[in-house]
């Protein structure tokens, strides 16, 4: 396994001297950079904001993206409350911060680009291609390029919400021991899709996690504390911050799932849910009902087997088909249900090194 706390990535590249879009950044210096991505038809310059933060020491660099899709915007509150973090001032390494990956998208609440394209099938793109092609490019050469590790900020789609869950390639060990430092209670093991970030990244022998927590076009308190939570314990974990002192709260030992299932609906009509997000289910269990408009009969959702809901839909109206539980698979899930009551009740309550200082967002 690579040395996680060395300057020098899988790939032989030495991530020492630090020069992004032609602005070199030296060592104790904090600088926010406006990447040029494109002119918009009115001649506009549109830009990718980053905020780059190098130690006075040596260690990993770190990138922590958001909104690669544009309408995800958890991961935007996670990196504000990141680079507020009063602990960065001892960092180790450098940590670069991407609040808005996929500009076009953001700007129009939108997940994907003007082209109908979808960002994270684009890595690792080029010069020439696509709106999508061109960005991914970018990203790859300015930020992915300069580091040694990474971490994916998303969300669930419009409408549909996300339990926090990591998903990773489990069986690479350094990605797995930075997954269990992140301290949510369920990781799923994810095989790397075409075009995706991750794998451009895995390409790059850069270990990578994504995070999926909350929903769409909405700001969830809970995904956003455990984001903000799980980044810092992964920065303990590579050494870029200090060691966090001993606690006697109960900590998580995260399950991990191998495969998932999405429990669709059996006809269309008016949907009820019986079970919500981290609920533990068996197989035969109903999970809800599909009713017509008079509730003249109507068809119960059942789970296919035992497992854990990591995803739920959040509208009523439902066509045949659609998609309204995402169950993670698992043989012992009373340990898994249990994780998941300690991890919110953790997030619940401030602990006096973390800075929820400000009133949460309800």
């Amino acid at each position: 396994m690579p040395n996680p706390i060395a300057p020098v990535r899988a790939d032989g590249v030495d991530v020492n001297e630090l020069v992004i879009a032609g602005k070199n950044i030296a060592r104790g210096e904090s600088l926010g950079i406006d990447i040029p991505v494109a002119l918009l038809p009115t001649g506009t310059p549109l830009s990718m904001p980053i905020l780059v933060r190098r130690g006075r020491k040596d260690g990993p660099s770190l990138f922590v993206s958001a909104a690669i899709h544009g309408d995800e915007l958890n991961g935007v509150e996670i990196i504000r409350r990141l680079n507020q973090q009063k602990g960065l001032s001892r960092l180790h390494g450098t940590l670069i911060t991407i609040p808005v990956v996929n500009v076009y998208g953001v700007i129009h609440h939108s997940r994907y680009l003007p082209d109908r394209r979808d960002l994270n099938r684009s890595f690792p793109g080029s010069q020439r291609g696509s709106v999508a092609s061109r960005l991914a490019n970018i990203f790859m050469t300015e930020i992915v390029a300069n580091c040694t590790h990474g971490i994916d900020l998303h969300t669930g789609a419009i409408h549909r919400s996300n339990l926090p869950q990591l998903r990773v390639n489990i069986d690479d060990p350094e990605t797995r021991s930075l997954a269990q430092a992140f301290g949510v209670p369920v990781i799923i093991n994810s095989d790397l899709r075409d075009g995706s970030l991750r794998q451009a990244a895995s390409e790059r022998g850069i270990p990578m996690l994504l995070y999926e927590a909350g929903e769409a076009l909405r700001f969830d308190e809970l995904s956003i504390r455990a984001g903000v939570k799980g980044i810092v314990n992964v920065m303990r974990e590579l050494g870029m911050l200090p060691a966090r002192r001993r606690s006697s709260r109960k900590t998580i030992e995260p399950i991990v799932a191998r495969s998932t299932a999405w429990v669709r609906a059996p006809e269309s009509g008016i949907f009820r849910a019986f079970a919500s997000l981290g609920v533990r289910v068996s197989k035969g269990d109903v999970l809800g009902v599909v009713d017509s408009t008079f509730g003249d009969g109507g068809a119960e959702v059942v789970s296919p087997n035992n497992g854990l809901i990591i995803g739920k839909t959040a509208i009523p109206l439902i066509n045949e088909g659609d998609a309204l539980f995402h169950v993670a698979r698992f043989q012992a899930v009373k340990g898994v249900a249990e994780n998941v009551e300690v991890f919110t009740e953790a997030l619940a309550e401030s602990e006096p090194e973390e800075p929820f200082e400000e009133p949460p967002i309800i």
